[in-house]
């Protein structure tokens, strides 16, 4: 059986501006990167957004595999194969799970996105230029303390981090400026994954370059001797910033292998940023076509609150139903099967397993008022016992089943799931976004909610001076802002190992951080950090290059 990359590399690709000119995208529009890539200037894209949007995200995802990315190309390949103009708006790969542990983000088997080895790797520099311009403020930041330090910047309270695209634990707690007077003040310092970064999340929320500018303005990097926060805008970086930005904020222009156009654009992480691709995609492929479909990352608790919750928000997006993916591997999985025994049929594995997916069913339905439809990604080795106590499970609760084929067979695998999901969205009225909490929350309120309403708390604690903070954001005038919660995506709990559908327990916030330039308050639950490291053994160890310049080992 062929690999994810050797099925990439054997397929043949449509040239870039024959998927521009299909799409309906003016050629005065595209910026070619080479032949099977380009930026797209959403400026010169007329119209109105037209399309019906389908959010697809998953179950909390297992080491057996959900499948969430696949099911979104395939989705909109099975569209594309029943007659609908269908488009995807995904997000770019972090160069973080590539060379560790979790994969790219481009689809697998027949159901992926082209060119699968550039998108995984530079792709067109966005994750870089991103990185650039977060290191150009923390430098900036480092250089106004060392040149006079005019605003009085306390650098014992510097909160500006620098970022990398690449797993490294050894820098997430570093001294920086050691060496003397003229390499700078020594202080505490740090550096996150660049997909986890507050420009990354600022980068996606933006709805063009001028709002860009203006959240780059706001981002806080330190506070004063006074207390007062200093902002980019204090140190007049932000235009530099937007300069660096300015050509990646264009989303990026690909295919599928069965030709669908795919805009894939933004990066953040969704167990420790809010995990959406970057408004601006999917707004210009709402004007392009009729349907659009879009993921959201990890499990519906993360990506799928975060979407509604903050995306939709600030963007006055809402989908018109709601895709959730599952295995029947994964679901084994959830009900207590070690990875080495999922081959083998268990039904009663199954049946436990359930609660994980019959929560989020609960929560797509009941809190966020969304039609869901249930895409059981399968595998050769699901059998028609466990498929049917799955439908029979789906189907009571409000949710129709539809098999996904699309790994094996892309979009022809994936035609039955694509009627569903066509004929579902057609027959709804526009209704009023049902977010999980209010605005007019208190910021420890709002944590409460998602906590309760979304994972199954029973309460909160917040740790140390949390509160205390949270106060603090509100009487700076942050008491609206959503709530971002980093949590561990394999569990709804912030104990990665209680699967299933724990209830009962207390969750623990013991770090908040504002986000002021995303306009979120980013609260720390778990252990969960950000700046992610490598497994005992990456994914890089197995990656190479051919003489004559192949990548292999990619997947």
């Amino acid at each position: 059986m062929p690999t994810d990359i050797q099925i990439a590399q054997a397929a043949t690709a449509q040239r870039i501006d024959d998927i521009a000119r299909a799409a309906g995208i003016p050629e005065e529009a595209l910026y070619p990167y080479g032949r099977y890539v380009a930026k797209v200037d959403p400026l010169k894209i007329p119209g109105e957004k037209k399309a019906k949007l389908i959010l697809v995200t998953a179950i909390n995802p297992t080491p057996a595999g959900e499948g969430k990315t696949t099911v979104s190309v395939g989705l909109a390949d099975g569209m594309t194969k029943i007659g609908k103009k269908a488009m995807l708006a995904l997000r770019e790969p972090s160069l973080g799970p590539v060379f560790g542990v979790k994969g790219g983000a481009t689809g697998g088997g027949y159901a992926q996105v082209l060119p699968m080895e550039q998108i995984n790797l530079h792709f067109t520099g966005d994750l870089h230029a991103i990185t650039a311009a977060n290191n150009l403020l923390a430098a900036m930041v480092d250089n106004h303390i060392q040149q006079g330090n005019r605003l009085g910047i306390d650098p014992r309270q510097v909160s500006w981090r620098r970022c990398l695209d690449v797993n490294d634990r050894q820098l997430r707690s570093i001294t920086s400026g050691l060496g003397g007077k003229m390499n700078g003040m020594p202080r505490e310092d740090g550096f996150d994954i660049t997909a986890a970064s507050e420009v990354m999340a600022v980068f996606c929320l933006s709805k063009d370059l001028t709002d860009l500018k203006a959240r780059l303005s706001r981002l806080q990097v330190a506070r004063t001797f006074a207390g007062t926060p200093v902002t980019a805008g204090d140190l007049n970086a932000q235009g530099a910033m937007a300069a660096l930005l300015r050509d990646a904020l264009q989303p990026n222009l690909v295919q599928t292998i069965d030709g669908t156009p795919c805009l894939m654009h933004g990066g953040p992480f969704a167990n420790i940023a809010h995990g959406c691709n970057s408004v601006i995609a999917t707004t210009t492929a709402m004007k392009l076509a009729d349907y659009v479909v879009t993921e959201a990352g990890f499990g519906a608790d993360l990506g799928a609150e975060k979407f509604l919750d903050i995306k939709c928000r600030m963007s006055g997006l809402w989908p018109d139903a709601v895709v959730l993916v599952a295995t029947v591997r994964a679901l084994k999985s959830h009900g207590g099967v070690l990875k080495a025994d999922l081959n083998a049929e268990n039904v009663a594995a199954v049946e436990k397993g359930l609660s994980n997916l019959l929560a989020h069913i609960d929560h797509i339905r009941n809190v966020w008022k969304r039609p869901v439809i249930v895409a059981m990604n399968r595998f050769i080795t699901d059998t028609p016992a466990e498929l049917a106590v799955i439908r029979e499970a789906c189907e009571k609760a409000g949710a129709p089943v539809e098999l996904c084929d699309g790994w094996a067979k892309g979009g022809e695998g994936v035609k039955e799931l694509a009627q569903l999901v066509c004929d579902t969205v057609d027959a709804q009225e526009k209704t009023e976004p049902s977010f999980t909490y209010t605005d007019d929350l208190s910021l420890a309120d709002k944590i409460r909610a998602v906590a309760t309403r979304i994972y199954g708390a029973k309460d909160v604690v917040f740790n140390g001076s949390v509160l205390k903070q949270l106060s603090n954001f509100e009487a700076e005038g942050w008491s609206k802002a959503p709530v971002c919660i980093a949590k561990t995506q394999y569990s709804f709990s912030d104990n990665p190992k209680a699967l299933g559908a724990p209830t009962g327990y207390t969750l623990t916030i013991r770090q908040v951080r504002l986000n002021a330039g995303a306009g979120f308050i980013v609260a720390f639950a778990g252990d969960i950090i950000a700046m992610p490291g490598l497994p005992k053994v990456p994914a890089a160890e197995g990656i190479d290059v051919t003489e004559d310049g192949v990548i292999t080992g990619l997947f």
